[in-house]
């Protein structure tokens, strides 16, 4: 049986907000496992236990940038949010966006290699972060990019934590909002057929445990498990979901009503992923 800490305890509240008491049941049930601990909590408690996924573990800043059919998707990470407003941090992350577009590198090393000057420092893009976190006392670095071409785009940034870029065919606007809609409602997918395997293994395992709870015949078991699998795969496919400007319409109805098709999406959320360490 693997010991369970107060640390432990006190990083499973955090994610999902259930009481002190009930998270350390679940670590010792899942026998210190942390994300199995967190599943067993979202079967407990529902939903509520699924925060985890929204909330972001490291600071840094979302950058974009987009000319014509040719743009790019930059996280650019740091150690605390202070950094996140400062002017040559911020220019830098601008100013990576453009240079990641106009030459498309094959990866963030070779990224850093672009020629670049900023506050003295250069010839290159890996040059001017090396010389900034001198400058400003801070860890800072290059966590990743998108490259799009060949297709329509519209950016839209959320603060500059949360960025999103839209492929489409039709009208800017609609895009632009549908942009938007997924800053706010994070779809993982443009349609149910899209959803990752994984994901939704994941919720059956949940909705399999909760019918199992519950002590409902087999056959209606089944059913209830079906139906949270469904619910699931609307409520993460874009096209499925309820339009954040008119409830009353799905996505898929409103960019059928401004005749404008939509290929893809990309969505950055700051730090999502990253482990932070917590003091």
């Amino acid at each position: 049986m693997a010991a369970i800490t107060a640390s432990m305890v006190a990083e499973l509240r955090a994610k999902t907000d259930a009481p002190m008491m009930e998270c350390k049941k679940a670590l010792t049930e899942a026998d210190g496992d942390m994300a199995k601990a967190e599943e067993l909590l979202r079967v407990k408690l529902g939903s509520k236990a699924g925060k985890a996924a929204a909330r972001v573990t490291a600071e840094g800043v979302v950058s974009s940038f987009i000319d014509g059919t040719h743009g790019a998707l930059l996280e650019v990470n740091c150690e605390t949010d202070f950094v996140t407003k400062n002017d040559s941090f911020l220019a830098l992350a601008k100013a990576a966006a453009e240079l990641v577009a106009k030459h498309k590198p094959a990866n963030v090393e070779a990224m850093g290699a672009l020629p670049y000057s900023q506050d003295g420092f250069g010839p290159t893009l890996e040059d001017v972060r090396k010389g900034l976190i001198g400058k400003i006392g801070e860890n800072m670095s290059f966590r990743r990019f998108k490259l799009f071409s060949g297709s329509k785009l519209a950016a839209y940034l959320h603060g500059t934590r949360i960025g999103v870029v839209v492929e489409f065919d039709g009208d800017e606007v609609a895009a632009k909002d549908v942009a938007m809609h997924v800053a706010a409602m994070k779809p993982v997918s443009l349609t149910s057929a899209d959803v990752p395997a994984d994901l939704i293994e994941k919720e059956r395992s949940v909705a399999t445990a909760k019918a199992a709870e519950s002590g409902k015949p087999a056959d209606i078991a089944a059913k209830m498990i079906e139906g949270s699998v469904q619910k699931y795969l609307k409520e993460v496919s874009l096209f499925d979901q309820p339009f954040v400007k008119n409830d009353k319409q799905t996505v898929a109805q409103m960019l059928k009503a401004a005749n404008t098709t939509v290929k893809g999406f990309t969505l950055y959320v700051v730090g999502e992923g990253i482990e932070k360490k917590v003091d």
